[in-house]
């Protein structure tokens, strides 16, 4: 039972600063503990410059799901990053809690944006880098 200062508030989020994340993309943070008081919700924008590389990593204990605004991403995924995909804008994305992933962008001249939403409030702190893996694929 919710009490009186648990009573739900409806906020308009203006974005946030951007920031680059462990992963070392570019963030463009949204909805957020931080900026709306999220229990269990993070949206943000990530962008992608042309041929960017995240760091492996995982987010432990917290799914994502992502939208493809524009260019053309891939990432390499599982547990040795055996597998493979390509997103393109208008498509969808799930990663599950605790996949290692290693997103990049394969263009030399175009950036590629997204929208992710993850189940950690706090983005940054379910992210686990995965140093042993980033020398799988150069």
């Amino acid at each position: 039972m919710s009490g009186p200062d648990d009573a739900a508030v409806c906020r308009i989020v203006r974005p946030g600063e951007a920031f680059t994340g462990k992963q070392g993309l570019s963030y463009a943070p949204g909805i957020s503990a931080e900026s709306a008081g999220a229990r269990a919700i993070h949206l943000q924008m990530v962008t992608l410059p042309p041929g960017a590389r995240a760091k492996a990593h995982k987010h432990e204990g917290h799914e994502t799901a992502i939208y493809a605004l524009a260019g053309l991403s891939r990432m390499w995924w599982g547990e040795r990053l055996e597998h493979h995909a390509e997103l393109r804008p208008g498509e969808y994305l799930y990663i599950p809690a605790g996949v290692p992933h290693l997103p990049y962008n394969p263009s030399q001249n175009e950036p590629c944006s997204a929208i992710i939403a993850r189940t950690d409030p706090n983005e940054q702190e379910s992210v686990v880098l995965l140093p042993d893996l980033d020398g799988i694929h150069p």
